[in-house]
C-alpha cells in the first residue's frame, strides 16, 4: 500500500470537521485545534487509522470475504459506487432496507424475486399477462432493482462494512454491530465513533475528502483480491504437479510390472 501523503489529505479537506458546538466529546482524542468555530481533526491519526483500516480491509477479502460500502448521502453516492464497482463488491446507495443485515434472507428473497421476474421476460410467460399485471410487474422490478440491484450478487453476509457518515447510515451500524460485522467508517467531528471497529477520523461532507479516504481503502482491497487471486493459481498449480507426481509414480509402477 502506498504511503498516504499527509498535504494531499489537507488538499482534499479531510482536515475539516464540523462547528465546535456540533462537536462529539468522543471525538476528541482525533481534534488537533480550533480555527474559526470549526474543529481541525488531526490529520497524522488520521493517516495512522487509514493505514490500519487499509491493512484489515486487505486481509478481509484475502480471505475470500467480500466488503459492503454503505452511503446515501448525495455527495458520497456516486463515489462509493464508482469505488465499489471497481474492485465487484455490493455497494447500497439508496435508502438502507431495515434488516438488510439481520434480516438478510428476506432481502435475499426479494432479490431472487427480481431474477425471477426476469426469467419471465426470457422464457415468455410475460408476455401472456395482460397489460394490467405487465405494468405492475416492471414497476416492482423498478424498484427492487432501485434499492436491491447492487447487492443482487451477494449471497451471504459480508465479511465487513464501509460506512460514509455514521449518523445518516446508523441503522447499518447498528445491524453490523449486532452480527459482529466489523465497520469501517469516515466519522466526523460530530459523530461518536465507539460503535465503529475501524475509525478513520475525517469529514465526511466533502467529496474531495470522501473520494481521497476511499480510493485508498479501496487500493487496499484490490490488493487483497490480487493476493487471494495469487494464492488460488499457486494451489492450483500445486495440485497439478502433485497429480504429475503420481500420474508419473502409476506409469513406472506400470512399466515394472509390465517387465516381470
Amino acid at each position: 500500500m502506498a504511503n498516504i501523503d499527509i498535504k494531499e489529505l489537507i488538499d482534499a479537506g479531510v482536515h475539516f470537521g464540523h462547528l465546535t458546538r456540533k462537536w462529539d466529546p468522543n471525538m476528541a482524542q482525533y481534534i488537533y485545534s480550533e480555527r474559526n468555530g470549526v474543529h481541525i481533526i488531526d490529520l497524522y491519526k488520521t493517516a495512522a487509522k487509514m493505514e490500519e483500516a487499509a491493512a484489515a480491509l486487505k486481509k478481509i477479502v484475502a480471505s475470500g470475504r467480500r466488503v459492503l460500502y454503505v452511503a446515501t448521502k448525495k455527495q458520497a453516492k456516486e463515489i462509493i459506487a464508482t469505488n465499489a464497482e471497481n474492485v465487484h463488491m455490493p455497494f447500497i446507495t439508496e435508502r438502507w432496507p431495515g434488516g438488510m443485515l439481520t434480516n438478510f434472507q428476506t432481502i435475499r428473497k426479494a432479490v431472487k424475486k427480481m431474477s425471477n421476474i426476469d426469467r419471465m421476460k426470457q422464457d415468455g410467460s410475460f408476455e401472456a399477462l395482460s397489460k394490467r399485471e405487465k405494468l405492475q410487474i416492471n414497476r416492482q422490478r423498478a424498484k427492487l432493482e432501485k434499492n436491491l440491484g447492487s447487492i443482487s450478487d451477494m449471497t451471504r453476509l459480508p465479511g465487513a462494512i464501509i460506512v460514509v457518515d455514521i449518523k445518516k447510515e446508523h441503522i447499518a451500524v447498528a445491524e453490523a454491530s449486532k452480527l459482529n460485522i466489523p465497520i469501517f467508517a469516515m466519522v466526523d467531528t460530530n459523530s461518536d465513533p465507539r460503535p465503529i471497529d475501524y475509525v478513520i477520523p475525517s469529514n465526511d461532507d466533502a467529496t474531495k475528502s470522501i473520494d481521497k479516504v476511499l480510493s485508498y481503502l479501496t487500493a487496499a482491497i484490490a490488493e487483497g483480491l490480487s493476493e487471494k487471486k495469487a494464492s488460488k493459481e499457486r494451489k492450483t498449480a500445486e495440485k497439478q504437479k502433485q497429480a504429475k507426481v503420481k500420474e508419473t509414480v502409476v506409469e513406472e509402477k506400470t512399466a515394472e510390472a509390465s517387465k516381470k
